[in-house]
């Protein structure tokens, strides 16, 4: 399932935080990100992806957040990643801090950012970020990353649960 804020709603800059509780199992893989508005003209990368959340079944205890741009994509170099061992039994706050000069992301804690996005040069390759974005909330089964183990069938029914969507303004 998938819930996307494309044509609906776009930000620019902020905090932007979901509490949700993750599947469990091989082959889940959840995620909670953004894109570029100007995807139908930039393309992807050129927009920019903002990867707030992910998390594969398969490794349980960690969660990612990732950046790409048309400077590193795909398996990109700019992620960070956090052990969180109860993302499948409780629930927690994946956010993000997006400024004009740095993307910062956090769980649960806002001042304790676990990866910063900060590129010293920032033009079209490395900060297609200062363009508003949308939301893309989902749960995928299977996938190249979520599936690079296989899929366990015994899991479902499965489900993200999504507490809340917040996003304050950028001050």
């Amino acid at each position: 399932g998938r819930i996307n804020s494309n044509g609906l709603r776009t930000f620019l800059y902020g905090s932007m935080e979901i509490r949700a509780k993750l599947p469990a199992g091989r082959g889940t893989w959840p995620a909670t990100w953004m894109l570029g508005a100007n995807i139908a003209t930039a393309g992807w990368p050129g927009c920019g992806e903002l990867d707030i959340m992910e998390h594969v079944g398969y490794n349980p205890l960690w969660v990612k957040g990732s950046i790409h741009t048309p400077s590193s994509y795909g398996n990109t170099v700019n992620n960070g990643d956090y052990k969180l061992t109860d993302c499948e039994s409780a629930f927690h706050t994946y956010g993000m801090t997006w400024t004009p000069s740095k993307i910062e992301y956090y769980i649960d804690d806002p001042d304790h950012p676990y990866y910063t996005y900060s590129p010293a040069v920032k033009n079209a390759s490395t900060w297609p970020f200062n363009k508003p974005c949308f939301f893309i909330l989902n749960l995928a089964i299977g996938g190249d990353w979520g599936g690079a183990q296989g899929v366990d069938d015994s899991i479902f029914p499965c489900s993200m649960q999504v507490d809340y969507v917040r996003v304050y303004n950028y001050k």
